[in-house]
């Protein structure tokens, strides 16, 4: 079996790598906004990092394995695998047709690749000295994979356990397991948090995955035997005196994390894919499975003797109208409506600019609507409109040449100027909302310049004057075009090609956009004077909502 590959274009030693993942999702049901919030985040981080010159490897896909794959499937009447290949294939189109994710892989966790690596990793750690067969009991989720402790779970009136944290019912389970020695890494991840301070982020969500481990960790129950759905484990090294491990599947963890190793080669740790792009520079996660990103799967790759990744960038939840979403209230929404009744890039830019990338967030249409209509439309969109058109009706439609600069010509080309610096801190960190504030905050002063200059008076009282004053705005929102095409790819190309940059690269598709005019190498090649602007038209339409007649 195997998996659709979008092959990193332009690969060059000479360029820096960055790989960055998306945690890979479960497939038991339809993908929704939350979704689309991870594969945008990550999405728009990718293309930053192609714009930049990077030559990246972007990695998303399907977690398919599980106990609650196999009920859903038996429940349904099908087999595991057919569950998977079916809503596996949703998930892709959502990132395909829906939202233009730009991964280079999509991987399947049922590949026999991701087999053979997930089973090579165990034989590391249990080479280690860090698995060992035993037996578990206590309380189980099957919906979160995971076990809970008798003080982390509670009975409530209808007389079932749920776990106190998510909020899911929990059985009591004992079965033959093996273990894998957690306790005996707690130090080494103390340490290793302290020499990385920025190894997770935001720092609030870090801090709650230190104390955790500060308050002592357990060793971890690695394999089941009550359900066949998943990676068997291998059998033990020659000599170790354990019994046979045939009816032992992994721990959906141990399989899930290992996805990310599986995308960059391993097992063939000598390849140019693996030696090119391992260690991650990022792994993109919700704040649920940070204990799995930030504690388990640094602990097992110590204990296999693999070199660490340098990020994990914990996001938050999509609330809608501060409501978390369940199919019960009936307020689940699918990307493809959304995007459907605002578009595409309106909503790739509510997402990122709403709130921050780490924080919580809550979404309804009036609040998606205020920021396509204030922010673009009015706001970018006005802006480009206008000044475009006085280009259009008074300078023979082509780039002015512009006169001697005043204070506040160079006030705003210097603020302009200096928003790559900004976003290359900001998007280091993962910090999109800021990037995004920070460059309206210049488009504000841009509008104000704007209104400030008169330019429709100037053309009747100083035309040589106007025509610096136009080249100022267009030359800014030219800057400003170029730094939004990894949130807004297509109507960031809309305007480039309104302001007659010539085309290059596809704003951060694949490796082609990390060179040439529309690059951020070119970030300081200034608008050509003479250079001929096709007609002008609007890029960010007011919202409207339809008839409803």
């Amino acid at each position: 079996m195997t998996s659709p590959v979008h092959a990193p274009q332009n690969q060059t030693p000479s360029r820096e790598s960055y790989y960055l993942t998306t945690a890979i999702h479960y497939p038991n049901g339809e993908p929704h906004i939350g979704h689309a919030y991870e594969m945008v985040g990550t999405d728009v981080m990718a293309r930053f990092q192609r714009l930049d010159g990077h030559d990246v490897y972007f990695l998303t896909g399907t977690d398919e394995h599980g106990q609650k794959m196999a009920q859903t499937a038996e429940r349904e009447g099908i087999t595991p695998l057919q569950l998977a290949t079916r809503n596996s294939a949703a998930f892709q189109r959502m990132d395909d047709e829906v939202l233009d994710i730009s991964y280079d892989r999509f991987i399947r966790t049922t590949e026999r690749e991701h087999h053979l690596a997930s089973q090579e990793i165990w034989r590391r750690m249990e080479a280690a000295g860090d698995i060992y067969l035993d037996r578990y009991s206590g309380w189980y989720s099957v919906r979160d994979e995971r076990f809970f402790t008798e003080d982390e779970t509670e009975v409530r009136e209808d007389g079932q356990r749920y776990a106190t944290e998510t909020g899911t019912e929990v059985t009591w389970t004992e079965e033959e397991s093996y273990f894998f020695r957690l306790s005996r890494y707690q130090q080494p991840l103390l340490d290793l948090y302290r020499e990385r301070p920025d190894f997770s982020g935001p720092r609030y969500r870090f801090n709650e995955v230190i104390r955790f481990v500060e308050s002592g960790l357990e060793d971890l129950s690695i394999s089941r035997t009550s359900f066949d759905w998943g990676i068997d484990v291998p059998a033990p090294a020659a000599g170790s005196g354990s019994r046979p491990t045939q009816d032992h599947v992994m721990y959906v963890w141990v399989d899930a994390l290992t996805n990310y190793l599986t995308g960059a080669g391993f097992p063939e740790t000598d390849s140019e894919q693996f030696r090119r792009f391992w260690p991650a520079d990022l792994h993109v996660i919700g704040k649920d499975i940070s204990r799995f990103h930030c504690i388990f799967w640094p602990a097992f790759l110590l204990s296999a003797g693999i070199e660490l990744p340098r990020r994990i960038m914990i996001h938050g939840f999509l609330n809608n109208n501060g409501e978390k979403m369940s199919k019960s209230l009936g307020n689940v929404v699918a990307p493809a409506e959304w995007v459907d009744r605002y578009g595409l890039d309106a909503v790739r830019f509510f997402l990122l600019r709403e709130f921050s990338f780490g924080a919580d967030g809550s979404y309804n249409h009036d609040a998606v609507v205020g920021r396509k209509n204030a922010d673009l439309a009015n706001n970018l969109g006005n802006l480009a409109q206008r000044s475009l058109s006085m280009v259009a009706k008074n300078l023979a439609g082509a780039v002015p040449e512009p006169g001697e600069f005043t204070a506040a010509d160079r006030a705003l080309l210097e603020a302009a100027a200096g928003l790559l610096a900004t976003a290359r801190a900001d998007y280091a960190v993962q910090d999109y909302h800021h990037a995004l504030e920070s460059t309206w905050a210049v488009l504000g002063d841009a509008n104000a310049y704007f209104a400030e200059q008169q330019p429709w008076v100037l053309r009747k009282t100083d035309p040589e004057r106007m025509a610096t004053v136009l080249y100022v705005t267009l030359e800014t929102v030219r800057r400003v075009a170029l730094l939004v095409q990894p949130v807004m790819p297509g109507s960031a190309t809309q305007l480039l090609d309104l302001l007659g940059v010539e085309a290059s690269g596809d704003a951060g598709r694949t490796g082609s956009s990390g060179a040439g005019p529309r690059s951020f190498a070119a970030w300081d090649a200034a608008l050509v004077p003479g250079t001929v602007l096709p007609a002008p038209r609007p890029v960010f339409p007011r919202h409207e909502e339809p008839d409803a007649g």
